[in-house]
């Protein structure tokens, strides 16, 4: 067994993708001297023709992407911050996500959107801590959020090996995450398939990213009291409904933790969609940022404003009372 961190899966991911299929190449900003470390030694192995530095116009550079994948290439697009997909937005959605369908699957845009440190950093201000991923998930195109780092390098993997455009969001709050993998066991996890991290029978607690590490901590608090399952989506387009149908039939009570705005949030998608068509024996519950929450660059207002331990375990204390439980 080795340890691993989220990042330097992160960067395995990408390294032996590239050593696997000479079609996959890397577009950024500073990629070539890995600001972000996740694209360390790729310029010195696999030389600058595909490690390909781009000017400070990130429109411009994913149109570019487009091109290259249209013309049989596999561009991994590294975005420094969050804010930047704001930026590349039209880019993505309405040419590369759209590409395939108006041509009735006659072409094929495989571009992976990676932005590593999704999220708030440690009061890096409001125009640098965004969660945007459920912008993505509402207009279709693929979305990624993994919690761990053998996850980060299977639906990496995974996604450069999509022939459709795929953006993944590797959280801030997972970044500094360790775990002990077996190397050779490392492989591509598909897309639209949960996991549940920990089995439990009273209260079903979905967490995206690097929250799913905040649900266990509670859900080890409360074990003495209430028995909570942890499912992580692992992907929010596709979402794994069935898995979380199969959790809910055996808790009955739901609790989402989704760190980013409260409306049109993905936590409000999950309480909808398994209040129409679910088990559910007690009103559901999110803990999310606050509606329209613009992050502040003073860390402590910055930490009041992100979903905290304390609000989730009395979220899944209130639903665990609502439902008969206690």
């Amino acid at each position: 067994m080795t340890i691993l961190s989220y990042l330097k899966a992160l960067n395995r991911a990408v390294t032996d993708e590239m050593e696997r299929d000479p079609t996959v190449c890397v577009f950024g900003e500073d990629v070539r001297a890995a600001v972000t470390n996740v694209t360390a030694g790729l310029v010195k192995r696999f030389g600058p023709d595909r490690v390909l530095d781009m000017p400070i116009s990130e429109q411009g550079f994913t149109g570019v992407a487009t091109g290259a994948a249209l013309s049989g290439q596999r561009p991994l697009i590294e975005y420094q911050i969050p804010a930047l997909l704001f930026l590349a937005f039209e880019q993505i959605v309405n040419q590369a996500h759209k590409f395939s369908l108006m041509t009735g699957g006659q072409t094929r845009v495989p571009v992976t959107y990676l932005v590593p440190s999704s999220g708030s950093r440690d009061g890096w201000a409001g125009q640098h801590s965004d969660h945007p991923y459920s912008l993505f998930a509402h207009v279709g195109v693929k979305t990624v959020v993994p919690a761990t780092p053998a996850d980060a390098y299977g639906l990496l993997v995974t996604a450069l090996r999509d022939d459709d455009p795929v953006v993944v969001f590797a959280p801030a709050g997972a970044m500094g995450r360790r775990e002990d993998v077996d190397l050779a066991a490392l492989a591509p996890v598909p897309l639209g398939v949960g996991r549940i991290h920990r089995p439990g029978t009273d209260v079903t607690v979905v967490a995206v990213g690097h929250l799913v590490h905040e649900a266990l901590a509670v859900a080890e608090e409360l074990a003495g009291q209430i028995s909570v399952e942890v499912f992580d989506p692992r992907t929010l387009h596709p979402f794994d409904w069935q898995g979380l149908a199969a959790s809910l039939e055996r808790t009955g009570r739901l609790v989402v933790v989704d760190d980013s705005n409260r409306s049109c949030g993905i936590g409000g998608e999950v309480l909808a969609t398994a209040a129409e068509q679910m088990r559910l024996v007690a009103p559901p519950k999110r803990v999310t940022r606050p509606d329209g929450a613009v992050l502040p660059f003073a860390e402590e207002l910055d930490r009041a404003l992100q979903p905290s331990r304390e609000q989730l375990r009395t979220a899944i204390q209130t639903v665990a009372k609502a439902g008969g439980f206690r």
